[in-house]
């Protein structure tokens, strides 16, 4: 077989995760910045919510396209790895927490990174973009 077909996150989908994510944000008081990114780790959504460190945009992405490359959440790679995988990618990917992988069935089709709260904090603004568009979370 030559071709198959595949599941891709489309704009919609990444507005959706996106609106989740600052709703939760907002909730928690946490000015974020939020990064969605398709499987490739093409940007498809990003806000620097007010009072966000500015930062952190960087990072956001770097995790949204760290989590879609590994096909897992950050800061799950080995810590001797962490620098050289930087270096490797110009600074492309990190393994600092709050990057989640969108797993819809089976198949990884983009990553949510937040950053500007606790590590904790970004990970629980990711979540509850995975949970808005109906994506496994790999963090339990």
């Amino acid at each position: 077989m030559l071709t198959r077909r595949s599941t891709k996150l489309t704009h919609a989908g990444a507005l959706a995760a996106l609106a989740a994510c600052v709703a939760r944000a907002e909730a928690m008081g946490v000015p974020q910045c939020i990064a969605v990114v398709d499987a490739s780790g093409v940007l498809l959504a990003f806000v620097r919510m007010d009072g966000a460190r500015f930062l952190s945009n960087e990072s956001a992405i770097a995790k949204a396209t760290s989590a879609a490359s590994t096909r897992m959440p950050t800061s799950r790679l080995p810590v001797d790895m962490e620098v050289k995988l930087a270096l490797a990618t110009g600074g492309r990917l990190t393994n600092l927490k709050g990057g989640v992988p969108i797993i819809v069935e089976g198949e990884c089709i983009g990553g949510i990174g937040v950053g500007s709260g606790t590590g904790s904090q970004d990970l629980e603004v990711a979540r509850a973009g995975l949970a808005a568009i109906g994506a496994e979370d790999q963090t339990a």
